[in-house]
């Protein structure tokens, strides 16, 4: 194939064509597992083909970074049980850090570019969190959260399986984050996927041909929103000529154009996640019941453009990494008897920051979006206040929680775009810095005006 050709005519270069056909044909590849007979070959097959995609996406050197955290957690696991988990969490995130300030993957991207860091970022969570569960499994059930009941690892897993699980089908290029012992599961056809006389198994053809049809639909928005909304507009001087509303509308239509490639890529790794069987996640009550694919869902696109508060962003965005974080850092960060506070969610977001990588741009987002859903429960907790016989004064209090995370979220998100500290800086500047100042004032009148409890009398009438 002409791949100059091919990459010239849709816009991108060569090294991000190549990725993009292996990813693509992530899904072929996860379609042909179904058909590979046995445990051992199916586990081979998931190391193999991940191996070679990576290899065709980035070169040999990719197969290299992989095996380096890899290597670290599982010898961890053989090594030393008790402290697996937190030396892994340790080593895997310093490695990654370490490619980060190397390649510094942000400004390759922004240029056109592509690497494997990427990817890497996936592998480590993997590795993280199959570490962490079997140090687990050294604890007893009682006072384990319910995440850690049901991932926990009895036994370690043999060195195929650990790689087949680290690689499978190339599932490490864009996610889904899952676990060991789904995978596990899934290869044995045990738990969920195990066979039952009372239904038949789940076709997974028709959910796979729908996340398709939403990756073509994405690209097709994205493709036509770029070149009226270019990223390098917030470092032309005709930026900030324009007027305050016309900035504010600039950066909201900036951050919406740029969603829609990850909504495309997330749909891509979806549709290889289903059509392989793993993304199956069980049944729904209704009657008759229909197969569900939760598993392999990265993103909501209609919960994230109309997301009624901050606090729902993280169940719609990102989905996987956002139920990784939640299980592997801010519920480990809560201590017994106490509820979560601030801190522990300003730490969730730095760790992920720092798993995006170590530009200005990706902090200040993150501390931000702290920021964000702190100032949205605020709201919430005035609009809960609220008696139902004052029911439209609860709709604007939702309204006013609806506008705020669209102001604040599109503001927040140019620094994850830009990302250098300079042109995060100079476009917040350029609307006052509102989507910083409102959340704070919100935290702070929150701390100050505290919403009268119902009482149980109108708590039961309420119910």
């Amino acid at each position: 194939m002409d791949m100059q050709a091919m990459a010239a005519s849709i816009g991108v270069s060569v090294p991000v064509l190549r990725f993009l056909l292996c990813f693509v044909a992530t899904i072929p590849v996860s379609w042909l597992w179904r058909f590979v007979p046995g445990r051992l070959p199916k586990h081979l097959y998931s190391a193999l083909t991940g191996a070679l995609l990576s290899y065709l996406s980035f070169g040999f050197s990719s197969n290299l970074h992989f095996l380096i955290p890899m290597s670290l957690g599982y010898l961890s696991m053989l090594v030393y049980r008790p402290l697996c988990g937190p030396f892994t969490f340790i080593a895997g995130f310093g490695y990654l850090i370490g490619c980060h300030v190397y390649y510094m993957s942000g400004d390759a991207w922004k240029e056109g570019g592509i690497d494997a860091t990427g990817a890497l970022m996936v592998l480590t969570l993997k590795v993280i969190s199959c570490s962490i569960n079997y140090n687990d499994g050294l604890l007893k059930e009682e006072g384990l959260r319910e995440a850690q009941k049901k991932y926990r690892l009895i036994q370690c897993p043999s060195l195929i399986e650990y790689i087949g699980y680290c690689l499978c089908c190339g599932s490490h290029f864009a996610g889904p984050v899952y676990e060991m012992k789904e995978y596990l599961e899934w290869t044995e056809n045990t738990g969920i996927w195990s066979p039952s006389d009372k239904r038949p198994p789940p076709s997974p053809y028709g959910a796979a041909l729908q996340a398709v049809l939403q990756s073509a639909v994405c690209m097709g928005i994205y493709l036509y929103l770029v070149p009226h909304f270019p990223l390098s507009r917030f470092s032309e001087p005709i930026y900030y000529e324009w007027g305050f509303w016309k900035r504010l509308g600039y950066q909201y239509m900036s951050g919406f154009t740029a969603r829609w490639k990850y909504y495309f890529i997330w749909s891509i790794s979806e549709a290889s996640i289903i059509i392989s069987g793993l993304g199956f996640s069980g049944w729904s009550d209704t009657n008759p019941p229909k197969s569900l694919w939760e598993r392999a869902k990265n993103v909501d696109i209609l919960g994230v453009e109309f997301a009624k508060s901050a606090a729902e962003l993280p169940l719609v965005w990102n989905i996987q990494v956002s139920t990784w974080l939640r299980y592997y850092v801010y519920e480990r960060l809560i201590q017994k008897g106490k509820k979560p506070g601030f801190l522990q969610l300003l730490a969730t977001q730095t760790v992920s920051a720092v798993w995006h990588g170590l530009y200005a741009g990706y902090i200040i987002f993150f501390v931000h979006s702290a920021l964000l859903i702190a100032g949205s429960k605020v709201i919430y907790r005035w609009q809960q206040a609220f008696p139902p016989k004052m029911a439209m004064v609860g709709k604007a209090m939702a309204f006013l929680n609806f506008a705020y995370t669209l102001l604040v979220l599109n503001y927040a998100c140019i620094g994850f775009q830009v990302l250098s500290m300079h042109e995060t800086l100079a476009s917040y500047g350029s609307v006052y810095y509102i989507g910083t100042i409102v959340p704070i004032i919100l935290i702070i009148l929150g701390s100050l005006i505290k919403p009268p409890r119902p009482s149980k009398q109108q708590a039961r009438k309420d119910q």
